[in-house]
């Protein structure tokens, strides 16, 4: 297991990811000054969001296109997922914000040999 999403299993035959990107971020009030350079407030911590991107190989065994339409209806539910990686730290709770998905090299009857991703999350309250 790379990560899981809730019940979701990220790896070599679902969705493996090759790249994660995490952003976070913090967030200050500012006040103008007078002659001065504004004066900042730490008010909290900010949005946290998850990139994870990778490919799809169907036909070597890596990924199904069957686990891309799982992610869209999680997605689609709108809920918080438990986000916990391989080593079993729990990351905390995310929704699914964006899904990109890549298609080429397809074969005669449409279906896609190939295939990349890219899935974001973004942390909940």
């Amino acid at each position: 297991m790379m990560m899981a999403l809730d019940m979701f299993v990220f790896e070599i035959g679902t969705l493996p990811y090759q790249k994660l990107q995490q952003g976070l971020e913090w967030r200050f009030a500012q006040a103008e000054r007078f002659g001065a350079r504004p004066a900042s407030q730490f008010i909290g911590v900010g949005t946290e969001k998850i990139s994870l991107s990778g490919a799809l190989h169907p036909d070597h065994g890596i990924g199904r296109w069957s686990e891309i339409s799982t992610i869209r209806d999680m997605a689609d539910a709108g809920d918080a997922y438990t986000l916990t990686s391989g080593a079993g730290e729990v990351m905390g709770d995310f929704f699914i914000r964006k899904l990109d998905i890549n298609q080429d090299l397809f074969f005669i009857d449409g279906v896609a040999r190939r295939g990349d991703f890219t899935l974001e999350l973004e942390r909940a309250a």
